[in-house]
């Protein structure tokens, strides 16, 4: 009996040319998967999945900006066309945001850029992704968010996107829950071409200078493990052994595996409408402080 937690499935991996995306594919055809790899370089999406099907695995590649719709389309109907069908999605397209930059330096194009390549992508992939794995009554979502998303990075387009990748996940899990379709998020932190360099490390040597970082983050984030060590929480979310598992966002940076809390808010106080005036100033100030 085959032990290949994937034998058999259909899977899509946008932003697989390189770096993370490319190990998850790897990742996803080593437990048995059929994988679409995806880039915005012919030469580099083609070589990704040469590679996959050098290491004994399937694949075949599209290219294209996922954040187009018809190429989020083209990438459903290959993977139905070329292996008969669909049943996982995952999306880790993305870019950086320029260096440096901050609501004192982005364009208003720079941070348009950024949600497309993030939220929007996210988006068209799901759109194009619902009707088939919905008439199907079966399959699994993942996105790709980040820590970035609660400021501590800072920049100001990439956590942005990256909330909201959070938020659109979590919302299409309830949305696609019902019909026996999970969606979750991992936010990973593994060693690419864009978490290394001396650019790179100034970046975060300076956000510790800024007292945004502690000492153990900017530690982690300037010694990040290999992509390999992020793959396996992708991989094991697209598999049948999270069957249970959706609408949760998780941390993965080399051995850290983590998992937020809903979104919830804490009790600050609270008082009746019907015979009770709204909050004063100096109420507020109170409370709030306390």
């Amino acid at each position: 009996m085959s032990t290949q937690h994937l034998l058999g499935k259909r899977a899509v991996v946008a932003g697989s040319s390189r770096g993370i995306g490319l190990a998850v594919a790897k990742a996803l055809a080593a437990e048995g998967a059929s994988v679409v790899v995806n880039g915005r370089d012919d030469a580099t999406t083609t070589a990704a999945a040469h590679e996959v099907v050098g290491a004994g695995g399937r694949a075949v590649p599209v290219v294209g900006n996922v954040a187009d719709e018809d190429v989020a389309h083209q990438l459903m109907e290959t993977s139905v066309g070329e292996f008969g069908g669909l049943d996982v999605v995952i999306n880790c397209a993305g870019v950086a945001e320029p260096e440096g930059s901050s609501i004192l330096t982005m364009s208003t194009y720079e941070f348009f850029a950024q949600l497309d390549a993030h939220l929007v992508s996210t988006f068209e992939l799901a759109k194009a992704a619902a009707p088939t794995l919905v008439r199907q009554g079966s399959g699994a979502i993942v996105t790709t968010g980040s820590a970035a998303s609660g400021g501590s990075f800072g920049g100001t387009g990439y956590p942005a996107g990256k909330g909201g990748v959070n938020s659109l996940s979590v919302a299409l899990a309830a949305d696609l829950k019902p019909h026996g379709v999970r969606v979750n998020v991992v936010g990973p932190g593994g060693k690419t071409r864009l978490s290394t360099g001396p650019e790179y490390e100034a970046h975060i040597n300076e956000l510790f200078e800024r007292g945004l970082l502690d000492a153990g983050t900017r530690d982690a984030a300037l010694d990040p493990a290999p992509p390999e060590y992020v793959a396996p929480l992708y991989t094991y979310l697209a598999s049948d052994l999270a069957a249970g598992i959706t609408g949760q966002i998780y941390s993965a940076a080399g051995g850290f595996i983590g998992r937020y809390p809903a979104f919830e808010p804490s009790f600050v106080a609270y008082r009746g409408h019907d015979d009770e005036p709204p909050y004063t100033l100096a109420e507020l100030a109170t409370l709030v402080t306390e």
